[in-house]
């Protein structure tokens, strides 16, 4: 008998913890999982009486209320189509699929389509905060069906963050098929920025003020009282503070080396792709991959000569550290919003950006107070070209920026790197200048592949048979 509100395929970590999470909400939850041991392991936990698991995958879907809520919690890439593939002759014409995971917008754009001609409706699902967010509130962007949405509406938002006030789900539908997981992949991208402008702050503060961690711990408490106030400043304070077993604090003992899962490398490809500078998104993928090349790095510091570090801290010169991280940071949100809105209008996705920020508060790990200004930018102006051209941030800007500047200097002078703030300060300069040098690169190119060129004084497209001086 189809008693089950919604199905869930996928009991790992993710799939475990959404299955609780919905549970608590009242929902009756069935799970799914193509190898037995995953599911005994859950089922040995002792879970909820209104979870039930299943080793056939026919049963499950038996055991489905029509019509049929499957959520896809597995690894992203073949195993998926692999799953729809399985699960497309046991389906009926408006049943829902929903894909949970970290899948390329592309592909999921590619199985909406192939389901949507077998009357099922595919939603991909961008479900940000890991397994904390699954367990207690996720933020969650839904692309898909508009018209199906309602019907999966009250699932979602259950098991949704809250944030705001009065509060409000962090759930929200995004647009049509891809736009869930491309919200994702950004704000995977925006997360990227946002740890490195962070472990950059760490470094300026370690080796150009010589603070200990104790010391660093109490900076991110109290920045994390004020306007920077987020999931990654309070946990990063966290970090410094925390003891080692064998001595000391333990971050100085964890291997300086970060992996990156691909999520931030396909925001700086999709970039590419759509003509949007994501400079600073990209400075932070780049900085994993030379953190990868430690052995090399150790190599390279006894061959190649640099400056050595000073200490030079007070309460001044913390402060702008703290502004240029200020800065740092709408500069990253600005790049992932203007991907938003090149997407939008590549895709016909419509994407309300301030819902975007909205669902961001909350559940995820870019929350942050901040992201209410941007909210009320995008509410204020909807058509906003950049969100640096908002008044508030436009104002920001102009009265921290000289910090950044000179963070940018003192760190080439003592030879720290910080390619996420070089970067931010280059589109800052970039954005605003009047002259690029974009009319030389013309003429090269028209000079030696006649690729032509715009003049200033007239419309059209040009040639020029260039002489040669040397």
């Amino acid at each position: 008998m189809a008693t089950m509100d919604i199905g869930i395929i996928g009991m790992a970590v993710m799939g475990t913890n959404l299955a609780l999470n919905l549970a608590d909400h009242g929902f009756k939850v069935a799970g799914y999982n193509h190898t037995p041991e995953a599911m005994d392991r859950f089922l040995a936990t002792q879970p909820p009486k209104n979870f039930q698991g299943f080793y056939k995958l026919e049963e499950f879907l038996q055991a489905l209320k029509r019509p049929r809520q499957i959520m896809l919690l597995i690894k992203a890439g073949e195993p998926v189509d692999m799953m729809i593939r399985q699960l497309t002759p046991l389906l009926e014409p408006g049943d829902i699929v929903m894909d949970g995971g970290n899948s390329f917008f592309k592909d999921t754009r590619r199985r909406h389509d192939v389901l949507a001609g077998k009357g099922i409706n595919y939603f991909g699902i961008g479900l940000s905060g890991g397994e904390s967010g699954a367990r207690n509130g996720a933020s969650i962007a839904v692309g898909g069906p508009r018209m199906v949405f309602p019907v999966i509406q009250p699932i979602l938002e259950a098991v949704a963050a809250r944030a705001g006030s009065p509060e409000e789900p962090c759930c929200t539908y995004v647009g049509a098929d891809g736009s869930g997981h491309y919200v994702k992949m950004v704000h995977n991208g925006i997360e990227y920025a946002d740890m490195e402008l962070i472990a950059e702050v760490y470094l300026m503060l370690k080796y150009a003020g010589g603070l200990d961690n104790l010391q660093m711990s109490k900076i991110f408490h109290s920045w994390n009282e004020g306007g920077l106030h987020s999931y990654l400043i309070g946990i990063t304070a966290d970090i410094l503070a925390e003891d080692d077993e064998e001595g000391g604090q333990l971050v100085d003992n964890i291997l300086d080396s970060a992996v990156q899962t691909g999520t931030g490398r396909w925001t700086s490809i999709q970039a590419l792709e759509q003509g949007v500078d994501v400079s600073l998104i990209t400075a932070a993928c780049d900085a994993r991959l030379m953190s990868n090349i430690g052995d090399v790095r150790a190599k390279a510091a006894k061959l190649l000569q640099g400056p050595r570090y000073v200490q030079a801290a007070d309460n001044v010169w913390v402060e702008k550290v703290r502004q240029s991280l200020y800065v740092g940071k709408i500069i990253a949100y600005a790049q992932g919003f203007s991907l938003f809105s090149s997407a939008s209008k590549n895709f016909g996705w419509q994407l309300d950006l301030a819902k975007i920020a909205g669902i961001f508060r909350a559940g995820c790990n870019i929350q942050a107070i901040f992201l209410d200004k941007i909210m009320d930018a995008y509410t204020r102006n909807p058509a906003l070209e950049n969100m640096l051209l908002d008044e508030f941030f436009l104002q920001t800007i102009n009265k921290y920026q000289q910090s950044l500047r000179q963070l940018n200097c003192q760190a080439v002078m003592l030879g720290i790197p910080i390619p996420a703030f070089a970067n931010a300060m280059q589109y800052l300069d970039g954005y605003r200048s009047t002259h690029m040098g974009a009319n030389l690169i013309q003429a090269q190119r028209d000079y030696f592949g006649a690729h032509t060129f715009e003049r200033v004084d007239k419309p059209g497209i040009f040639h020029h048979k260039w002489q040669k001086h040397y």
